[in-house]
């Protein structure tokens, strides 16, 4: 099993047990973040790991520039996998 199906499993788990509301979602947040993070790296991992390299801290001017066109890259390789069948 994967660690995405793992996270998959987790936040059905932890919506089976925690009623519907504002709780579970505090509940289950950090798991959903954690399987959209997984499935992200397995769509576009060249993509995010750019993102999070160079996006990590304010930097210069071309730092933040480099950062902005790492985060297009990577919408772009999001969107391109969206609009497959």
């Amino acid at each position: 099993m994967s660690g995405c199906e793992r996270l998959q499993r987790a936040i059905e788990e932890c919506q089976r047990r925690v009623p519907a509301g504002p709780g579970r979602e505090a509940a289950c947040k950090h798991l959903s973040r954690g399987l959209a993070q997984c499935l992200v790296s397995e769509a576009c991992p060249d993509e995010l790991e750019a993102v999070q390299a160079l996006c990590a801290s304010g930097g210069t001017a071309l730092k933040r520039a480099q950062c902005q066109q790492a985060q297009l890259s990577l919408s772009l390789c999001l969107s391109s996998l969206q609009q497959q069948p």
